[in-house]
């Protein structure tokens, strides 16, 4: 089996110009309209859409490599490190504080070469124990082959079946070398193609023990935000590789076997990233909700419970909302929870839903007024 990186042209990538222009095209007009609609709000409105990104990044980036992050500690991680006073005050472990300062330098300091010292915190970042899992691993370090060879398997002990194999450990320094060259250079393409570049030349050298799929989404991140020239993030390439994550492993595949054309992985990239920009138009939308619902409520004294469960309402809320219901959310007894209730009745946030008796339930009264 022959693989990219073994081809003699390697790692000079050859593309179709003609068929990726037309999705490119298309993608930065979507990016465009993305950061002006965004750049209309006020700061607050800004802040909490970013929050709400850059958390379904970091959550969905490791859930792709079968690890899954507590969404609560994520978010307040962030907003901790963004010295932002939203996303609560939940304690976050130090696995969660690492991935989060990893994806928050690639972002926020797009303006920043990339190096292998930045390259290594980053992986010391991610595996503060020295640890992936049982298995103690090479931290802050290039992978050093005592393992044997770099591969991608799948199936049971005895029946793998090799979906890739890296350049052997010896070529990973020059071969990292050569990339960081590259990537810190005027790029010669579109910033978004160096992108996607970025993201397939990294994980196909494989550098490091583990972890090498979070740093190369990370990576075309942080190329992401050089091409908007910004540290915002309002949208999150990682949940739509999570959404397609067997389309995104075969299409690496594929093109990892398929000489050095990348113009199917390149034009799969520009699918995803308009995925992704899409899903944010549809986020800004609930951005816009809740910034006019509280700006409309700005008079009313909300207590902590209240405040709780109205931002629970704000978002995707699958279910009624009873007294009981508020009592377990807010982990109070129920009598707090009837004084809760009577209070936003009174103040005419909330209203009673159809139905009565033990059907009684409560929604937003801006929800009921714009019902038919």
């Amino acid at each position: 089996m022959s693989y990219i990186h073994q081809d003699a042209d390697w790692p000079h990538f050859r593309l179709d110009h003609t068929a990726v222009q037309p999705a490119l095209g298309a993608v930065r007009y979507r990016q465009g309209v993305l950061l002006g609609r965004m750049q209309s709000l006020g700061l607050g409105a800004q802040d909490e859409a970013a929050l709400s990104a850059l958390t379904q990044d970091v959550v969905t980036s490791s859930e792709i490599e079968g690890e899954h992050l507590n969404p609560d500690e994520v978010r307040s991680s962030i907003a901790r490190q963004l010295g932002l006073e939203a996303g609560g005050l939940a304690p976050a472990d130090r696995h969660v504080e690492g991935v989060v300062q990893m994806v928050l330098d690639a972002t926020q300091n797009y303006d920043e070469p990339l190096t292998q010292e930045r390259l290594f915190s980053w992986h010391g970042a991610l595996f503060p124990t020295g640890r992936s899992g049982l298995h103690e691993i090479i931290t802050g370090c290039w992978r050093d082959g005592r393992d044997g060879p770099m591969r991608v398997v799948s199936g049971r002990v005895g029946r793998e079946r090799i979906h890739f194999e890296a350049p052997d450990a010896a070529r990973v320094p020059d071969e990292m070398a050569r990339f960081l060259d590259w990537l810190n250079r005027p790029a010669e393409n579109d910033a978004v193609i160096q992108s996607a570049l970025a993201h397939l030349w990294f994980v196909t050298i494989h550098p490091f023990d583990d972890g090498n799929g979070r740093i190369a989404r990370a990576i075309a991140d942080y190329c992401l935000a050089r091409a908007e020239r910004s540290g915002h993030r309002f949208y999150s390439m990682s949940s739509q590789i999570r959404a397609r994550r067997n389309v995104y492993y075969s299409t690496l595949e594929h093109t990892q076997k398929d000489g050095l054309d990348v113009t199917a992985w390149l034009l799969w990239f520009l699918d995803c990233l308009d995925a992704a920009l899409g899903a944010s138009e549809l986020a800004l939308l609930k951005v816009n909700r809740r910034a006019h619902f509280w700006h409309r409520h700005a008079d009313v004294a909300f207590n902590a419970r209240q405040r709780k469960i109205i931002t629970r309402l704000l978002e995707d809320f699958d279910s009624k909302l009873t007294s009981s219901k508020w009592a377990a959310l807010a982990k109070c007894s129920q009598d707090t929870a009837a004084r809760d209730l009577a209070a936003l009745l009174e103040a005419k946030v909330l209203v009673r839903g159809a139905g009565g008796g033990r059907s009684t339930h409560y929604v937003l009264a801006d929800d009921a007024s714009a019902s038919p």
